[in-house]
């Protein structure tokens, strides 16, 4: 039987329905209404010979026997951010319920195929992104600080997490399902405009970035802004504005598709009357080669010393996160190119 595509968009246009309002997807993970979009993808599956199954996580995996216990794992989440966009996240778990489908129909597969639903891919409630496949992944190291996270009402993590019957000194334990998986895919809609732009349906991605963020505290006075003359100033955000627009030289010298982004900037005192003291500034550093990634930091913290010269201030970074880049296998491209082709 073939795949039918426009099922699949009228799931998605019901789920936007049960679990959004006009401003969008609500589908936040430890909240109700996640749990009901949980409830609603389980009820899509119920029928077919699958295995179900919830990890230590909160991971609900499907799993379709195979003569092979070797694996092909389909997989997303459900969860969004607040205000999301219909297709993003839930697109590739409900388009891999419709491949399910499909394959069920067509007998005893091959190799055995297994979807997963990954719990708080999106971290909107408590700011901790990709819960669930980092705990099965075993990159889950933070637990520690995992503990002392609260929203914005004061509940702690763990509150929620039990809530929906997860504990989270077990949640590493998620790690023994990725045992026998032999491959990963997963439908994405495109965040970015470069598809648009080259009028290409479809792409196949080629790896993730890798992600450095850092915090850039520059130090300057306080001063009156009407009685301080422009030639003595030490103004905290004039280094922050120099090096933000810095970002689009440094991204041209790297090149291969390097993004720099400075996404705050909170100022000191913060008043009109004032020039800035101090200027907290985050900035984000995407490439998918390792080298080029820390030559951006490099250029960057140059930077900062040099703006930090001509603007006589102070000024300190500190990494708050980091990720390295990680390449696709290149048979699964492979696979995925022609894919695309013959559609």
């Amino acid at each position: 039987m073939p795949l039918e595509p426009s099922r699949t968009v009228a799931e998605l246009l019901d789920l936007r329905e049960l679990t959004g309002d006009e401003n969008g997807a609500q589908r936040v993970a430890w909240t109700a209404t996640w749990a009901a979009a949980q409830a609603w993808l389980a009820a899509k599956l119920e029928g077919m010979p699958l295995e179900a199954e919830i990890d230590e996580a909160g991971n609900r995996w499907w799993t379709l026997r195979g003569d092979s216990e070797r694996a092909v794992l389909l997989g997303g989440h459900i969860d969004s951010v607040p205000n999301g966009g219909w297709l993003d996240g839930c697109l590739n778990v409900v388009a891999g319920v419709e491949v399910l489908r499909r394959i069920a129909e067509e007998g005893t597969p091959a190799v055995t195929v297994r979807l997963v639903n990954w719990a708080d891919e999106e971290g909107a409630r408590f700011g901790r992104s990709l819960f669930g496949s980092s705990a099965a992944a075993g990159s889950m190291a933070d637990q520690d600080e995992l503990r002392e996270l609260t929203d914005r009402d004061g509940v702690p993590l763990p509150d929620a997490l039990g809530e929906h019957g997860v504990e989270l000194d077990r949640a590493l334990e998620a790690h023994s399902q990725l045992e026998g998986a032999a491959a990963y895919l997963e439908l994405h809609i495109e965040q970015g405009p470069v598809l648009e732009a080259l009028e290409l349906p479809l792409g196949a991605v080629l790896g993730t970035f890798g992600v450095e963020r850092h915090r850039i505290t520059w130090r300057g006075q306080a001063a009156h802004a009407g009685s301080t003359p422009m030639a003595e100033r030490r103004d905290a955000l004039a280094g922050a504005a120099k090096l933000a627009l810095e970002l689009r030289e440094i991204a041209k010298r790297v090149g291969g598709g390097a993004v720099l982004t400075s996404g705050g900037v909170v100022t000191q005192p913060g008043i009109v009357t004032s020039v800035v003291e101090t200027a907290e500034q985050l900035l984000d550093l995407r490439h998918l080669d390792a080298d080029k990634l820390a030559s951006m930091w490099e250029q960057v913290r140059e930077a900062c010393e040099r703006f930090a010269t001509e603007e006589r201030l102070e000024v300190e970074t500190e990494q708050i996160w980091q990720i390295d880049p990680i390449l696709f296998d290149p048979h699964l491209i492979d696979l995925c190119e022609e894919s695309i082709r013959e559609v």
